[in-house]
């Protein structure tokens, strides 16, 4: 469905993102967020709390999420769910970064033998981590099923697999040139009138100031609120850097924000890795 470089372009971009996220990942006071000790044309270290140790370059636990899938599809064909579930699993055993709530039910779920494993999150955070199963999706229906099957793992809500399902298909969209706006506006008919309202909003914002918007959206981790920054992200910014900083400063859930609104920004056919200053690149993971 898309040439491998294309793909683990996407993924690194998706990488970046969260990188860049980590220095005001879940910082939410407006006033610390205005005297934050970083440089925003850089990556910066982790200034909240639940990332103390994580340092420039490094990634939140969703940027290891994204590069243990591509790990985990490295000489693969094909997205298996139960085998990843179980790379997921003895991952987790001996993880050291954060592990959310999602994480945590999980977990247990493991352990109890429930099937399929996901918790009821409704986080955003799952819907950004999807870009390496284009690596093992020979079209557009088996990429919806992957994404499907892979957000389950973690996140088996009715609204986690209803978003993921119109980000998924935004995505394929725009990487077959569809502009992304006009994407959305028809995509927008397939869903509910709850989605509908998400995209409606996020739309009207796009002449807003950015931390406004995202502020009266909500912050947080959830898709509600989430879903409508993606939107006003979007449609406002024609520049990845810009559409970046401006997200961060916004603070709050920056990074779930950042790694679906990158996916698909870098998926239009005229936005290379020359969109990603150098020094961002310095992440530490090598993708291409």
């Amino acid at each position: 469905m898309n040439d491998i470089r294309n793909a683990k372009e996407l993924i690194l971009s998706t990488l970046v993102a969260d990188a860049y996220s980590l220095g005001s990942h879940w910082v939410y006071d407006e006033k610390q967020l205005l005297n934050l000790d970083v440089d925003w044309n850089e990556l910066n270290d982790a200034k909240a709390l639940w990332h103390k140790d994580r340092k420039a370059g490094e990634f939140t636990h969703y940027g290891d999420q994204i590069l243990w899938l591509y790990n985990f599809l490295q000489n693969k064909e094909t997205f298996d769910v139960n085998e990843y579930t179980k790379y997921w699993f003895d991952r987790m055993q001996c993880y050291n970064g954060y592990i959310d709530g999602a994480s945590r039910d999980t977990l247990a779920n493991i352990n109890e033998g429930l099937f399929p494993t996901g918790s009821s999150s409704t986080d955003l955070s799952v819907v950004g981590r999807v870009a390496p199963l284009l690596l093992v999706s020979k079209d557009k229906k088996e990429f919806l099923e992957n994404v499907e099957n892979f957000v389950q793992v973690t996140h088996n809500s009715n609204e986690a697999l209803i978003v993921s399902r119109f980000f998924a298909k935004l995505l394929i969209e725009v990487l077959e040139g569809k502009e992304i706006l006009k994407a959305i506006e028809e995509l927008k008919e397939e869903f509910d009138s709850k989605i509908q309202g998400y995209i409606n909003s996020g739309l009207a914002s796009k002449t807003e100031d950015t931390s406004v918007a995202i502020r009266n959206f909500g912050p947080a981790c959830d898709i509600n609120g989430g879903f409508q920054g993606v939107i006003h992200l979007l449609s406002k910014y024609d520049n990845l850097k810009d559409m970046l900083v401006c997200n961060a400063k916004a603070g709050g859930e920056t990074s779930a924000r950042a790694m679906l609104a990158t996916l698909i920004f870098m998926a239009q056919e005229d936005k290379k890795l020359t969109q990603i200053p150098p020094s961002w690149l310095s992440i530490r993971a090598t993708i291409i």
